[in-house]
């Protein structure tokens, strides 16, 4: 049997081969060091919120000063949790909706980890940068486009970076299908498909005696792709959007909103408020996108009606594709059988993501699998370096802006619509650098 690597060992090794960007880093301030602490103030903890902080709390270095949250039981269960950790007891900030702007303003931070609603993202991350802090910001980062051209203009002008937290970027397979690419086993790509289904009504929109959450208030009233990001997330780096290709317009299409009001009429009796409630959301949204190059994305917004959990993302190029429902892989003059699926595991395992190389062993069980330990401590470590997190501001807002131009598009008939190039022409000499090592 393999000896288990000790924790220290793993900690030395691991930041290594994760690559933490210092090399490649455009916002390198000279005064930080490997030994350095990290202070963090997390905004908002509930059920989100408080994963992410324990987390956060198994690595080196990382030390909580402050949180706020507006529910008190939230703040201290979260302040319990720092406790047991064996770090101080955060000061807590919990004095009405806008309570967060006295934690920013504190000297003793370096960086905001904000897990809150939707429409409390762009807010909370703009006061972040202003007040000079790094910012980590759950999905999606905005909601409108107006946010995300105010996140484009507060980074830049600021100089302080801000990181969507998607998750699903740093996915095992999701990185091991980026190396293939890039080695060159699909070819120039020119098509991909993804999507975000998961059924959320009775656990996420609602709560399982049929009250609404503040997601579900949203479903009342928009009609969108409102949860784009997790879909997305790999896309833009297999794609190279941003660095080389951009998106050019998209079309969005909705279906009449039925799953909702079938499920509270099955679930609590037909005459339950929210059985007979108008939802304006469409229960499935179909978008398409088309870059700058000509190549296309799918994106599936399927959040509403009953089914198992599914991504199915499929990527195509003029050598071969991969497809992740069906963990297979075709390649023309490579694949054993002509015109006929191969396993993926294999490919897998030889193009492995140096990050997973260093972390597989050890954060399976942190969070999604590992990859919400990868995304934070990626970012810990770039706060701790004063580099550019692996997911920049651009990459962000291109990923949320698909649910407010989806909700135009949809608005207009599903007419086409006009993505801004919020890189402002960048991307037609930007490099990749997202898992980069």
């Amino acid at each position: 049997m393999k000896p288990k690597m000790s924790r220290r060992t793993f900690v030395k090794v691991s930041t290594a081969a994760l690559g933490i960007g210092v090399a490649n880093a455009s916002l390198r301030s000279g005064a930080a060091g490997a030994d350095r602490p990290v202070r963090l103030g997390l905004i908002g903890v509930g059920r989100r919120g408080a994963g992410l902080l324990g987390i956060l709390l198994g690595m080196p270095g990382v030390q909580v000063p402050a949180i706020c949250d507006i529910n008190g039981q939230h703040l201290a269960r979260a302040q319990d949790l720092v406790e047991k950790a064996g770090r101080p007891k955060p000061e807590g900030y919990a004095n009405g909706p806008e309570d967060y702007r006295r934690l920013l303003a504190r000297s003793d931070l370096d960086a905001a980890v904000i897990a809150t609603p939707w429409d409390l993202h762009t807010p909370m991350a703009v006061c972040a940068m202003k007040a000079g802090k790094y910012v980590a910001v759950e999905v999606p980062a905005a909601i409108t486009l107006a946010e995300c051209w105010e996140l484009v203009d507060t980074c830049e002008q600021t100089g302080r970076p801000c990181m969507m937290l998607e998750n699903w970027s740093f996915r095992h397979d999701n990185l091991a299908v980026l190396n293939m690419i890039r080695q060159g086993l699909l070819g120039e790509i020119v098509h991909c498909h993804c999507a975000h289904s998961h059924d959320c009504l009775d656990h996420w929109f609602f709560d399982p005696q049929g009250n609404i959450r503040w997601g579900g208030e949203f479903l009342v009233k928009r009609n969108a792709d409102q949860y784009p990001t997790h879909s997305l997330g790999p896309v833009l780096s297999w794609m190279d959007i941003n660095c080389g290709d951009r998106f050019a317009y998209l079309t969005s299409t909705a279906t009449r909103s039925l799953g909702i009001n079938r499920y509270f009429a099955k679930k609590f009796g037909a005459e339950h408020p929210n059985a007979r409630r108008h939802y304006a959301q469409g229960d499935i949204v179909t978008t398409v996108v088309r870059t700058d190059k000509g190549n296309t994305i799918v994106i599936n917004y399927d959040m509403q009606l009953p089914r198992p959990y599914d991504n199915r993302w499929m990527i195509q190029g003029t050598q071969g594709l991969y497809c992740e429902a069906r963990q297979a892989v075709y390649f023309q003059g490579v694949s054993p059988r002509y015109h006929e699926w191969e396993p993926f595991g294999p490919y897998q395992e030889r193009y492995e993501h140096p990050w997973w190389k260093a972390l597989r062993d050890q954060a399976g069980h942190l969070g999604h699998g590992g990859t919400d330990h990868l995304e934070l401590r990626l970012f810990v470590e770039a706060v701790r370096h004063q580099t550019q997190p692996p997911i920049d501001i651009y990459d962000s807002v291109v990923m949320s802006c698909i649910v407010p131009l989806s909700e135009l598009s949809i608005a207009k008939g599903s007419a086409p619509v006009e993505c801004p190039d919020f890189t402002r022409g960048k991307w037609q000499t930007r490099k990749p650098t997202f898992a980069v090592v």
